[in-house]
């Protein structure tokens, strides 16, 4: 079978080389071409469009670069229709890939979307397209499981990819000595993947060092950014370390987190945290018109509650956040109230293979 995979970011990256990695144990012949990134490509080499050319976020910066984004458009539909895919599987990404799914309908090509576009929390109408659309919607949030019920669309609940990687993982055991780290506790920072957001982000993140000597502060960099566009945001007590995240969080006694799927990963990593994020000014006033969800944490999102403390657009200061970090450091009063939180997370993912399941349900669709 050929299969047609479309990732714009990291984080679908990441999710989508899983996927594809649960497909060969099913289809052992599967052919693949897909946007995506590196994972993506280490799992199959038909990389078409790596995520970091395409990977715009936020309004204003659409509409700066709107003939790009139709280029990209154009292009990806001609390399969908000279594959011939038997199915077209839409990893996230939706303001990408909503219209492809309507591309492919269009088209009478089978159309798998793995991640639910995110419309419990803004953009419900999306849920009629979905419905007209997209033949099967995964979902890998238990509270989506609920929610979906609403709309006439396929949807099938198969666990959550990540977690079950980081169930399975296994840091590395010479880490620090690998990474010239000293034997200071870490604080790791996520300032997210996009250039925009970590440019917002990592300032406040790395002004902690200064007022922390005792800890050292390890930057989990974006693997579709460059070494040299962190360097004004290093110290000598502020590290930067490219594709080991998870071995960073491993090492680590607390985090700072841009809000996204990087909070909940911090979470099944058990490290205490405080979720941040801010956007351009005009951005965020549209977004918060439109968004209804009143936590954008998903690890708040999956508990009902704000477990993990959100400093958001206007309350993200410095101020704020060395008060907030303060409260998750080991002596802190939320330290252990936060991973008692996690413990209560971790009970709602089921431990099925979530990959192995989404592609068994991809296998049943092209059967249909």
């Amino acid at each position: 079978m050929k299969y047609f995979l479309i990732a714009g970011e990291a984080s679908g990256d990441m999710l989508g080389a899983s996927l594809m990695e649960g497909i060969k144990a099913q289809d052992p012949s599967a052919q693949f071409q897909f946007w995506g990134g590196d994972l993506m490509q280490a799992q199959y080499p038909g990389l078409l469009q790596h995520y970091k050319e395409i990977n715009i976020m936020g309004f204003v910066e659409v509409l700066l670069k709107i003939r790009t984004i139709r280029a990209n458009f154009d292009r990806c539909k001609k390399q969908i229709m000279a594959f011939a895919p038997d199915v077209l599987i839409l990893v996230d990404y939706p303001g990408f890939n909503m219209r492809m799914a309507a591309f492919g309908k269009e088209n009478k090509i089978k159309t798998c979307y793995f991640i639910a576009p995110k419309i419990w929390a803004w953009n419900e109408k999306r849920g009629k397209k979905l419905e007209k659309y997209v033949d099967l919607l995964l979902l890998i949030f238990p509270f989506e499981q609920s929610y979906f019920k609403k709309w006439k669309v396929n949807t099938v609940y198969i666990g959550n990819p990540m977690y079950n990687q980081l169930m399975a993982f296994v840091p590395q055991a010479n880490f620090r000595e690998q990474n010239g780290l000293n034997q200071k506790p870490i604080i790791a920072l996520l300032p997210g993947s996009r250039k925009q957001e970590v440019m917002r982000m990592l300032p406040n993140m790395v002004s902690l060092a200064a007022l922390y000597p005792n800890y050292q502060f390890v930057i989990a960099g974006s693997p579709g950014l460059e070494a040299n566009f962190y360097t004004p945001y290093l110290s000598e007590n502020v590290t930067l370390i490219f594709n080991a995240t998870r071995d960073i969080l491993a090492a680590s006694t607390a985090s700072v987190v841009c809000s996204g799927t990087a909070s909940l990963e911090t979470a099944f990593m058990n490290v205490p945290q405080v979720v941040a994020y801010a956007a351009q000014p005009i951005t965020y006033a549209i977004g918060k018109m439109v968004v209804k969800v009143q936590y954008a944490s998903l690890v708040n999102l999956n508990l009902g509650r704000e477990a993990v403390k959100e400093l958001i657009q206007n309350d993200y200061t410095i101020e704020n956040l060395q008060h907030e970090f303060e409260a998750i450091l080991p002596k802190g009063y939320k330290h252990q109230l936060v991973q008692a939180s996690y413990k209560e997370l971790f009970t709602l993912f089921s431990d099925k293979d979530a990959s192995q399941m989404a592609a068994l349900e991809i296998k049943k669709l092209l059967q249909a």
